[in-house]
């Protein structure tokens, strides 16, 4: 039956506008005449609907999900101990220097960018790798952008293969209490076959252009001249961090859930005689983690109205429920690449409370890799973008789409079937 907007009560009238106004802020980045980011909208969305009465504070605390938060938390933390190492200064810029051939030098960019992030969440490892790797390649006069796209790319496709490689699978991981080694056997392969079409596709689209970027791609900071400082790696610090890290991938064999294990490793980088815990709490991203906590105060507050399951009653009863590939494949091109795969993933999973594990893999890897289509679709793609033009390089909406798009359309057709050639999910 169609509901009258007329005998929908105020508040969830208030709480609708509010949840639509978030995301499109959420697809827009800001608004217009604001300095307000994505983290800033939702933020203030979440205070408004608690001081409207929409929530209470008791539902604040019930509609976040701390699990996925400490998760998170604790791979930031582990990561800044490979920061504070040198690690992925050195990483980034023994990859600009590690080859004379620039079909080489691409490879191990790919190689390199995909399976830190399998680890760790690609989104630390651009931010951290994307600087030094303009510096050098800048200094062997040759163009950045081509391996930029190569490192974004990657880092989308190799973080779909581990429950732990991006902010959205962890949530997924949480919320299906999916298996780490289970997901890897699941999503490793379509993740694999994504870094090899991510490095044919950027080789292909600018074969013959690696060399100095023109006047359009490189700004004043660019100069190239002299060469990039040498770094230095304390190996005993990037020991630590490996350590830990194989602790933790061992405790993911154990019935110890997913977020003990991670904070008990993040607890353990924070104890040390040479690096100061204010330090490494700095470098932990807590405008994501405020997000996520917004996000999904939001969401609870427009899901008490009754509204989402009313919504998913509709598309179950017309049998458009995602858990097709026929559905979820251009559900999830289409809202990563509109309001961001993270809160696309945040949005689906409020709404649609219970799909079936083969349908929490589907979204994993799709939503994923549909981030490489085009910048807005994932934050690994637009914390490229920007601290490569905190370098000097100019990365174009363009020149990106001109390699996303088809790296996304053959990563994805594959990934739709391998899931369903392995019968995770049905074609339609």
């Amino acid at each position: 039956m169609p509901i009258s907007f007329l005998a929908v009560p105020p508040m969830t009238l208030t709480v609708v506008a509010l949840f639509v106004l978030t995301y499109v802020g959420m697809a827009l980045g800001r608004f217009p005449g604001l300095r307000i980011d994505r983290t800033g909208i939702a933020l203030v969305a979440a205070i408004l609907l608690l001081a409207i009465g929409a929530l209470e504070s008791g539902q604040v605390t019930e509609a976040i999900d701390f699990p996925t938060l400490f998760i998170l938390f604790g791979l930031m933390v582990l990561s800044a101990q490979y920061a504070a190492s040198g690690f992925y200064d050195w990483c980034a810029l023994r990859v600009a220097q590690a080859a004379r051939s620039p079909a080489r030098l691409l490879a191990v960019t790919v190689a390199v960018g995909g399976g830190l992030s399998a680890i760790l969440a690609n989104d630390v490892v651009v931010f951290a790798m994307t600087p030094m790797l303009c510096v050098g390649l800048l200094a062997r006069r040759l163009d950045p952008r081509p391996y930029l796209i190569g490192l974004a790319g990657a880092a989308n496709a190799g973080s779909a293969a581990t429950v732990i490689g991006n902010p959205q699978n962890i949530l997924i991981g949480q919320m299906g209490h999916l298996d780490f080694w289970r997901f890897l056997a699941v999503c490793g392969v379509p993740a694999l076959v994504g870094l090899v079409v991510v490095y044919v596709v950027v080789w292909l689209a600018w074969r013959g252009r690696f060399g100095e970027p023109d006047d359009g791609a490189a700004g004043s900071g660019a100069t190239g001249e002299g060469g990039a400082e040498p770094v230095t790696l304390d190996r005993a610090q990037l020991g630590k961090a490996v350590v830990a890290t194989l602790v933790l991938l061992g405790l993911f064999t154990t019935d110890l859930p997913h977020e003990i294990g991670v904070l008990l490793v993040a607890g353990a980088m924070l104890i040390s005689r040479r690096l100061a815990s204010r330090g490494m709490l700095g470098m932990v991203d807590w405008h994501l983690l405020v997000l996520f906590a917004a996000l999904f105060a939001i969401n609870h507050a427009l899901k008490l109205t009754g509204l989402p399951a009313e919504f998913v009653s509709g598309l179950e009863a017309a049998g458009w429920l995602p858990d097709r590939l026929a559905v979820m494949t251009p559900l999830a091109l289409a809202a990563s690449n509109s309001i961001g795969n993270v809160p696309a993933v945040i949005l689906l999973l409020a709404a649609w409370p219970s799909p079936p594990e083969g349908a929490l893999y589907g979204l994993a890897i799709l939503s994923t890799l549909a981030g490489n289509l085009l910048i807005p679709g994932s934050l690994a793609n637009i914390i490229v973008v920007e601290r490569a033009a905190a370098s000097g390089v100019r990365l174009g909406f363009v020149e990106h789409a001109r390699c996303g798009i088809p790296m996304t359309l053959l990563s994805m057709g594959f990934a739709v079937m391998w899931l369903w050639s392995t019968g995770w999910m049905r074609l339609s």
